[in-house]
């Protein structure tokens, strides 16, 4: 199984120059956790929930929404985004990305070919085809052996 087969292949993306507030919307309408950043049609960067907690002091002041997303209008992506991205190429075999996600703790793998990214391999996705994968081996236990 390779990379190509599981990766989400229509990804969200945000530009460097967009603000958090943007980007807070974004994910939580789509119920995103990462968001590729782009400059143009190259990868710049990679935007994180966890960038975004970061970023919002609403923890420790305890704003309002409102003020919350004030607060978050100001701050462009560019401020908070990881730019030392790891990505992966989609003929990469499945155990490939998931040791890279595992040896460098991330959540998510931009998915890149010829400079151009083409999808986003999630921990999500993993987990469900890990889910899939049990399921078959709990039906194959519970298949009487085949004679021949």
């Amino acid at each position: 199984m390779n990379v190509r087969d599981l990766m989400e292949r229509d990804v969200v993306t945000i530009n460097a120059s967009d603000h958090l507030d943007l980007v807070d919307d974004i994910m939580r309408l789509g119920r995103f956790r990462h968001m590729p950043v782009m400059s143009g049609s190259k990868l710049v960067g990679i935007v994180s929930q966890r960038d975004l907690f970061r970023a919002s002091i609403s923890s420790v002041l305890q704003f309002r929404s409102v003020a919350e997303r004030e607060w978050l209008a100001k701050i462009p992506v560019r401020e908070v985004m990881t730019t030392d991205v790891c990505t992966i190429e989609p003929s990469a075999p499945m155990r490939t990305a998931v040791q890279r996600m595992l040896d460098k703790r991330i959540g998510c793998l931009p998915v890149v070919e010829n400079g151009k990214l083409v999808g986003l391999l999630s921990e999500s996705a993993c987990m469900r085809c890990l889910a899939h994968m049990l399921d078959i081996s709990q039906t194959k236990q519970q298949l009487p052996e085949l004679r021949e």
